[in-house]
């Protein structure tokens, strides 16, 4: 089965879950007594928290795709068009000693080659990462992607600017940066009328989001959980009300995005934050 095959696959999975799952919890939004109506821990929007790890570390490098970056659209993170989202051909699959769950999705990243001559070209690139390498247990070579490994799978775009196309692969150095992004953050809403699951892109800072709340105009703070890559789901119906959310990314800072969607919304639709991290 083809990486892109295997990740449709894990998608559609993901989705039948969450469609199962998230009904049974099941409430709407005028009821008090919800579990996961709890405040959001004090974190302190107005100055940066705990700064993420800017070390260089060892890594290694192959490409997927063609070179206008077929087969690295959508993928495991769950974003879709990466062009219109703003990513275009500035991405990376991530090994799952990276990928961290999906958590890390949105992450930016500075990757060179390294340590080898013949392959290696100067420079450097930055990407941000929107997908997942899977590992595969049936091969006993080439296990770039299997744990331990940290392995970044570029576009053919990104990779083919440090380094030659016949490498295949090369060692890396690299370490997080700050994502540079233009606009606002973007929700876009999905799910049914039994839940609500909200993709976050386009941010800035951190990139990567440990936590987030969503507030309908008639209730307090409700705390999402992490359904799959960067989705987040309540199974609060909130239709028919204005959402704000609370984001916090991973670097500890939390912004507030007041009444980003208006009463009348659907699912489907993209919102824009106006502010970003």
């Amino acid at each position: 089965m083809k990486l892109s095959e295997k990740l449709i696959y894990v998608e559609f999975l993901m989705i039948i879950m969450a469609m199962w799952v998230v009904p049974i919890a099941m409430s709407y939004g005028h009821v008090a007594e919800v579990p996961e109506t709890a405040e959001a821990p004090e974190i302190s929007g107005s100055a940066r928290g705990r700064s993420f790890d800017t070390n260089w570390y060892d890594a290694r490098a192959t490409f997927y795709g063609d070179i206008h970056g077929g087969d690295t659209q959508q993928g495991a993170c769950g974003y879709g068009n990466l062009f219109r989202q703003g990513y275009g051909l500035a991405t990376a699959a991530l090994s799952t000693a990276l990928f961290n769950d999906g958590y890390t999705c949105g992450a930016c990243f500075e990757i060179m080659c390294t340590n080898d001559p013949q392959w290696c070209l100067p420079g450097s690139i930055k990407i941000t990462a929107t997908n997942f390498c899977p590992p595969n247990y049936t091969k006993t070579t080439d296990i770039w992607c299997n744990p331990p490994q940290k392995h970044f799978d570029l576009s053919l775009a990104m990779f083919l600017k440090i380094a030659k196309y016949k490498a295949g692969v090369v060692p890396v150095r690299y370490r997080r940066v700050l994502c540079r992004k233009t606009g606002g953050v973007k929700f876009e809403t999905q799910g049914n009328q039994y839940f609500l699951m909200i993709l976050p892109y386009n941010v800035g800072g951190a990139g990567d989001i440990k936590y987030m709340q969503v507030k309908g105009n008639k209730t307090g703070w409700i705390t999402m959980r992490k359904n799959w890559g960067q989705h987040w789901t309540t199974g609060v119906v909130l239709t028919g009300q204005a959402l704000s959310f609370r984001v916090t990314t991973s670097d500890g800072i939390t912004k507030d995005f007041w009444n980003v969607v208006p009463k009348n919304w659907g699912f489907g639709q993209t919102f824009d934050g106006r502010i970003n991290f």
